[in-house]
């Protein structure tokens, strides 16, 4: 492992390390209006929901390091107070990237981009049509952090109002990620797309205490067959598995046939493996555990 300090790193350098470290983020894609009414709109990955009672975002409109600058956003917030979230989805990530240029303060990101303003009905900034969720806001509070380029001011906002594309629901009620298909952002020029096979489930319930790692066989902390992920998915498990359950998987052919191999372990572990991938852990847990019977 290498170290720096990140006093010896340049603005430019110290943030391309950081954004490519803290990732992928959500993407806040804010619309605002000046005193004017004249319509701004900016995504801003430095993002995400931090209370649910009362519900609350917070977004940063940092400082740019090339010239100590700040978006319009940060100037309209400061004059309005107000803002309206929109959640990007991969149906409109490439329209807002658009709006991430720096047009002048006169010009409408929604003109440039080709989304579609819809009035909001308890803030004045518009909502984007196209977005699947759309957050009106109230501005709580605005903290500097800094004065220098790259500094950032945390922009705190209190939920006022959802609108939701009903498409994006699954049939439990709640929010289907492969629907939503959400976008996030990496370092650089990177953005993932959150759906398909980058999506996959962790059953894991918050109130069952695991047996945790210290409990499992030697042979399995040693093992060079299973990963960390495959360790905590067995350190997952509510009870060490019974022994007359583990004993009886003696009978099954394909374990009967590596039992009978000099040194079976390995061979174990990958079945045990196999299993884990299925999410069939009650099953890899009893073969992890029948190791110790040989």
């Amino acid at each position: 492992m290498k170290t720096i300090d990140p006093n010896t790193l340049g603005i430019r350098d110290l943030h391309q390390f950081l954004i490519g470290a803290v990732a992928p983020r959500p993407i806040a894609f804010v619309s605002t209006v000046n005193g004017s009414g004249q319509a701004n709109l900016a995504p801003f990955s430095f993002f995400n929901v931090f209370s649910a009672n009362p519900p609350v975002f917070i977004f940063s409109a940092n400082r740019r390091g090339r010239d100590n600058t700040t978006k319009d956003t940060l100037h309209n917030v400061e004059s309005t107070g107000e803002v309206v979230i929109n959640i990007v989805s991969h149906e409109i990530h490439r329209q807002m990237t658009i709006c991430s240029i720096d047009y002048p303060s006169d010009v409408s990101e929604f003109e440039k981009s080709g989304l579609t303003p819809v009035a909001s009905e308890l803030v004045r900034p518009y909502r984007v049509k196209e977005a699947p969720i759309q957050f009106e806001c109230k501005v709580q509070q605005i903290i500097k952090l800094g004065e220098g380029g790259g500094a950032g001011n945390l922009i705190l906002c209190e939920l006022l109002l959802i609108h939701y594309s009903e498409h994006i629901m699954g049939e439990n009620g709640r929010i289907d990620p492969h629907k939503i298909d959400l976008m996030g952002r990496l370092g650089q020029s990177f953005y993932v797309r959150a759906s398909g096979e980058a999506i996959h489930e962790i059953n894991r319930p918050t109130n069952q205490l695991g047996i945790g790692y210290n409990q499992l066989p030697k042979s399995a902390q040693e093992s060079i067959i299973l990963t960390g992920n495959n360790l905590g998915q067995l350190s997952g498990i509510k009870v060490v598995p019974d022994s007359e359950a583990v004993l009886e998987l003696k009978t099954e052919p394909e374990i009967y046939e590596v039992l009978k191999k000099e040194y079976p372990i390995h061979e174990l572990h990958l079945i045990a493996q196999r299993y884990l991938e299925e999410e069939n852990v009650t099953k890899a847990a009893r073969i992890i555990w029948l190791c110790e019977y040989i």
